[in-house]
């Protein structure tokens, strides 16, 4: 089972909370704690934790206008998401503008500043694409 599969932590404690009533209307009363542990093996995970932290996290979409933070090439950013479009699979296609001009080169002999980049991200804010040494182009937070 993927964590894709899993709905969020609300959907969960909902359906807890329903699996509760409908024992408690039948005359057969359960604690809490274990609708909790009973919605978590029908879920397969071990108990409430473990599907806890397999749980899907509902993520913010990205918004023109928006203030974000992180990193891109490695380089510290602060900047503002200029558009944004939901995209196949989930991904956003983004339009960033940076505070403050990005040196993009790692070359000492010349230099390229950005100001504007487009990138595509997850909905956790991270690219897909990466680097020659494995890091993500882009990892982007909402500040």
């Amino acid at each position: 089972m993927t964590t894709s599969q899993i709905p969020s932590r609300d959907v969960l404690k909902a359906q807890a909370k329903r699996l509760r009533a409908d024992l408690a209307d039948r005359g057969q009363p359960i604690s809490h704690a274990q609708a909790l542990e009973t919605i978590a093996h029908q879920w397969g995970a071990r108990d409430w934790n473990t599907l806890l932290a397999m749980a899907a996290t509902v993520y913010p979409g990205w918004a023109p206008g928006q203030r974000v933070t992180g990193r891109y090439l490695g380089h510290p950013f602060t900047g503002l998401v200029k558009a944004a479009r939901q995209s196949a699979g989930g991904y956003w296609s983004l339009t960033l503008r940076f505070d403050t001009p990005i040196d993009v080169v790692t070359s000492e002999h010349f230099s390229s500043f950005r100001r504007q980049v487009s990138a595509t991200v997850t909905p956790k804010g991270v690219s897909p694409q990466k680097t020659s040494d494995g890091q993500p182009h882009l990892v982007l937070r909402a500040a």
